[in-house]
């Protein structure tokens, strides 16, 4: 059975977080100056995404997602209009600000892993914690728990070269997980995988979800959507569709 639509959803109840939103977006707008002409990336987006929703956002090229995800996760302020990410207004923040928040509060999963190849598994997911001044003792403590959660404790000291590209993707996973982050984003994921591979990870994003984690996640295939209990469509710089996936459990 469809679900309002984002529009609907966020208006009816006034622009603004309520108590157990993760995500809430207010008219966002995103222009680009191309010479003399704007470019409308996005044209008044409406969203609320809850705690522990799992979320897919898809569209063809040029729909605005990528532009969307890009907001979402801090890496891009928008032209117009309201952004609240876990109660905070993210929208007009200094780009140090933006990234201190996308550090603390998301979590990134990438299509092509992004991990340092002369460095080991366990190195990688403590970038995060090196980021934020943690502690050695206690990065290597967080980082060595964050490879257990997804079934790598095995492979800590190898270097991706010498891990699949499951593994790789597990490794770029539990550093998304590493600093107990408001949300998890996905950006293709499975774009570099085979589809067994493929449905492995998300199966892992599944047991994620389970554990009470918020996921959304990016895609252009029908199919990885088909995983999200919640299905988002974007097109035109627009919400064309927001709907319940048929595997939304009770």
């Amino acid at each position: 059975m469809a679900i309002e639509t984002a529009v609907e959803t966020t208006h009816a109840n006034g622009p603004g977080p309520r108590p157990g939103d993760v995500i809430v977006t207010d008219n966002l707008w995103k222009t680009y100056e191309m010479g003399d002409q704007e470019v409308h990336a996005l044209r008044g987006v409406n969203l609320r995404i809850r705690h522990n929703e799992y979320v897919a956002i898809m569209g063809p090229s040029g729909s605005g997602k990528s532009t969307l995800m890009n907001l979402i996760g801090c890496l891009d302020s928008p032209s117009q209009g309201k952004y609240w990410l876990n109660g905070h207004d993210v929208s007009e923040l200094s780009d140090d600000e933006l990234a201190r928040i996308r550090n603390k509060e998301i979590g990134f999963v990438f299509q092509t892993f992004n991990l340092l190849a002369r460095a080991t598994s366990l190195h990688n997911v403590e970038l995060p914690l090196i980021y934020n001044g943690t502690p050695a003792h206690e990065r290597e403590l967080r980082a060595k728990a964050a490879l257990e959660s997804v079934n790598l404790s095995s492979r800590m000291m190898h270097k991706p070269n010498e891990l699949s590209g499951g593994q790789r993707q597990r490794v770029a996973i539990a550093r998304a997980l590493v600093n107990n982050p408001s949300i998890i984003l996905a950006d293709e994921p499975t774009g570099n995988l085979d589809s067994k591979t493929g449905d492995e990870i998300m199966a892992l994003f599944d047991e994620l979800h389970a554990r009470g984690n918020t996921i959304i996640v990016v895609t252009h295939e029908p199919d990885i959507a088909e995983f999200a209990h919640r299905i988002i469509t974007i097109r035109d710089g627009v919400i064309a569709g927001d709907q319940a996936s048929g595997r939304v459990r009770s």
